[in-house]
């Protein structure tokens, strides 16, 4: 048996999950081309804050201001802020300001709550002991601070950072389903909106969403890493430009979610430079016509479904099989926007994937098993298995030698450049 490896459990102790597979299969590894950059170190962090893009350095902003908010992304994302948020507490401590005039928000958009062990694996115990940190709630304490024009949205935005006369953002860039790319304004669109305002940007957002239909040939205007003429970001910056972002950092994630890449100043230059890395950075080269693809989800695991737009294209039309790996502790996440919440039960804006007629077999792969959590359709194609020898055993009694395989390390977070 040949062995493949995937990276497993980013917030829960790191490890590779190593995978056996018959030696007389071809196997295709689709990496991103970024996949093993290097982790940047201190100083690159504190040289991104010392020279921003279009704007003065973080700690020349914060001289004479009185309150501060310090926003990041809950587990549902990658970005592993703690060694970022470090450098930006020396720069506001030089700045004159008070440990008791700072706070964190996790922009949780519509997505279950964090709770204090959370909090320790985003920022470090340091910084959890030191500051307050709060979740995001978006069923209340909103402020309105305007309505877009591009969905005619009504913005009400989180109320506490709204008091604040300094507010940063961390976040990483990365491929998102609809907006092309995430981080940027998007921590604070959905990131620190209400509901309402979520749920009406989600929806005239879904109903204007463009196919991928990669036979056709034609340049989709919303998905993954799309963002020229994208209306769904433009309202997310809209609603940006109206609530207001001091200060931005974005990092690009590698295999392992380490920022392998960091810029920092005014949200809109850092984001455009962001984006423009990522294209280059999370891009993986297509593959066609597979008997088999097996979708590792790691950066955004909790989030698995995310992965099926990378899996199902690969299969051949002729058909084969998908093995969708969701080794998530945490389970799926609690998400009031398009979530489960009983076997007939949705949240609003549920939407399930569907399961193409070219995939014989979808088999749901969790050393986790939580039925409760998964945000499966009903569907006889489904299997659901928690141990790899029983995936092995069932794709050998269809598949033989020379079996065309496909396997993508994180399929959360990656994306195929099918129109570049």
């Amino acid at each position: 048996m040949k062995k493949i490896s995937v990276p497993q459990l980013a917030w829960y102790g790191q490890r590779t999950l190593e995978l056996p597979l018959p030696d007389d299969w071809d196997v295709e590894m689709c990496y991103m081309d970024g996949y093993n950059r290097p982790e940047v170190d201190v100083e690159a962090i504190r040289a991104a804050l010392r020279n921003p893009l279009g704007t003065k350095p973080l700690r020349e902003l914060a001289r004479g201001k009185k309150q501060v908010a310090i926003v990041f992304d809950d587990l549902t994302r990658g970005t592993r802020p703690a060694k970022i948020v470090a450098a930006v507490l020396e720069e506001l401590a030089a700045a004159g300001i008070p440990d008791d005039n700072i706070r964190f928000i996790c922009a949780l958009a519509l997505h279950g709550v964090m709770n204090r062990s959370d909090f320790v694996r985003k920022l470090g115990e340091d910084v959890v002991s030191r500051f307050p940190v709060f979740n995001h709630n978006p069923f209340g304490n909103c402020t309105y601070v305007g309505t877009t024009n591009t969905y005619k949205t009504r913005i009400y935005v989180n109320e506490e950072y709204m008091k604040c006369d300094l507010r940063i953002l961390i976040g990483s860039c990365v491929p998102h389903p609809i907006a092309g790319f995430g981080g940027g304004s998007k921590l604070l669109m959905p990131g620190l909106a209400s509901v309402d305002s979520i749920n009406w940007h989600h929806k005239c957002g879904q109903a204007n969403m463009d196919p991928v239909n990669i036979e056709a040939k034609t340049r989709p205007t919303s998905g993954m890493s799309f963002i020229e003429g994208n209306v769904f970001k433009q309202d997310i910056d809209e609603a940006a430009g109206l609530a207001g972002i001091d200060f931005m950092i974005n990092t690009l994630l590698n295999l392992w979610a380490d920022s392998a890449w960091i810029c920092a100043g005014e949200w809109k230059e850092v984001f455009a430079a962001a984006a423009k890395q990522a294209k280059s950075h999370y891009r993986t080269t297509p593959v066609l016509d597979k008997d088999i693809v097996i979708a590792n989800n790691y950066a955004k695991v909790s989030e698995c479904m995310i992965g099926m737009a990378a899996a199902i294209p690969i299969v051949a039309p002729s058909g084969g099989d998908i093995v969708n790996i969701a080794n998530a502790p945490e389970g799926q996440v609690t998400h009031y926007l398009a979530g489960v919440f009983g076997k007939t039960t949705y949240a609003v804006q549920y939407s399930a994937c569907k399961i193409p007629s070219a995939v014989n077999q979808f088999i749901s792969y969790n050393e986790y098993p939580h039925r409760g959590s998964e945000w499966y359709p009903q569907h006889d194609k489904i299997i659901y298995l928690n141990k790899w020898d029983q995936v092995l055993d069932a794709l050998v009694k269809k598949h033989g030698p020379g079996t065309k395989v496909a396997v993508i390390p994180d399929a959360t977070n990656q994306y195929f450049a099918w129109f570049d």
